[in-house]
């Protein structure tokens, strides 16, 4: 991808996240709030595993 068409790509998602958080923050914080949730379950799940594994 060109450096120039990634570049507006970026600006214009921050743009939307922007837009996004400003006209709802309530659903915006939601929704960081799942994507914390399944990153945090993930990595939590592994460490379940590999602590089983090694027991």
């Amino acid at each position: 991808m060109p450096a120039r068409a990634k570049s507006i790509l970026i600006w214009i998602v921050v743009i939307f996240l922007l837009y996004a958080v400003v006209t709802n923050p309530e659903q915006a914080a939601d929704v960081v709030r799942s994507i914390w949730d399944f990153v945090y379950g993930a990595f939590s799940g592994f460490a379940r595993f590999f602590d089983d594994l090694s027991s």
